[in-house]
């Protein structure tokens, strides 16, 4: 049966705007459809010809390294031909809306535009007015899908399954788009997600996504069998929401003390960058639980399937099938 689904299943979705759009077999597709990609990684030569002669804009109004150069490099092992736009290189600077930069790029008829922006919405506004596909590299505080999937690769990296695990996510929930992506995509996958913060990073909507706020960190992580730490998301306050980073640190940092109350076999990961000593102590994001360089790995097998599947791809056993 599940071999008959497999075959019957078609990928329907030219654009990825958040993990909120996306199924079940949709989510399980593109993490399947990574992991074959995931081996293109390690060969000698790192690149096959799947995306030959299609065109990919980064267009980012927000500094990025993780993820506008993972885009990239997962553009490249395809063969596409990638651009790399900027807010502080763009028309932006000069009184140029986003539609009208978009709607410029469009007349050069690119195949993927993936965006990043400030303003929550801004991929589903550009799609309006452009034929490219368009991937959500984080809008807002909204959300980042591909954070999301690589996040849900990496625990069944370790786990086996997302379904029935208790996952602990701490920090700044209320500005976090990782956040976002993180609560609905496990949540759908049937895990357990706890969140936990200062009150003032906690927004009221996040039980009716299916979390459960605890009230203290303590809570949120005994018996976890994931503990996710986020940053403090200071570009997207207008005034300081807590004390000081010590205080936050000193209640809400995941040290290794706090991960005694997890499982023994816990994992722990962050979207990055991370600030040490403040979300994380040094020795836990360095530690032998600490999967975070996994993360960035998968991020770009992750992005290679994204892309191959918006353009229509059809996956081979070998991540080489032909796009439509």
């Amino acid at each position: 049966m599940a071999e008959k689904i497999a075959l019957e299943y078609q990928f329907q979705h030219k654009h990825i705007f958040g993990i909120e759009q996306l199924s079940v077999p949709d989510i399980t597709h593109i993490l399947a459809t990574a992991r074959s990609f995931r081996e293109i990684s390690s060969r000698p030569i790192k690149k096959v010809p799947t995306l030959r002669g299609k065109t990919i804009v980064n267009l980012f109004f927000e500094p990025s390294t993780r993820t506008r150069l993972s885009f990239e490099i997962a553009a490249k092992r395809m063969s596409a031909d990638t651009f790399n736009i900027s807010a502080a290189t763009s028309s932006a600077t000069k009184g140029e809306t986003l539609i009208d930069t978009a709607r410029n790029i469009q007349a050069m008829n690119p195949d993927v535009i993936i965006l990043r922006h400030s303003s929550s919405g801004a991929p589903q506004l550009l799609a309006r007015y452009i034929d490219a596909s368009v991937i959500n590299a984080g809008d807002g505080a909204h959300e980042h899908p591909s954070q999301g999937l690589l996040d849900m690769m990496t625990v069944i990296d370790h786990k086996g399954r997302i379904e029935g695990l208790k996952i602990a996510i701490i920090g700044d929930i209320a500005h976090s788009r990782v956040a976002l992506s993180d609560i609905i995509g496990f949540t759908r996958m049937g895990a357990h997600v706890h969140v936990a913060g200062p009150q003032t990073f906690m927004p009221c909507h996040i039980a009716r996504l299916g979390a459960t706020v605890c009230s203290s960190v303590q809570d949120a992580v005994k018996g976890a069998d994931v503990v996710m730490a986020l940053r403090i998301q200071m570009e997207r306050q207008n005034d300081s929401l807590i004390p000081s980073l010590r205080e936050y640190s000193r209640f809400f940092g995941v040290s290794r003390t706090l991960l005694e109350l997890a499982k023994e076999d816990v994992i722990v990961m962050h979207p990055g960058p991370i600030n040490r000593g403040v979300e994380l102590n040094p020795d836990v994001a360095d530690g032998g639980r600490s999967v975070i360089l996994e993360q960035v790995t998968n991020g770009v097998a992750v992005r290679m399937a994204l892309l191959y599947l918006v353009l229509g791809g059809s996956k081979g056993s070998d991540g080489q099938g032909e796009g439509r």
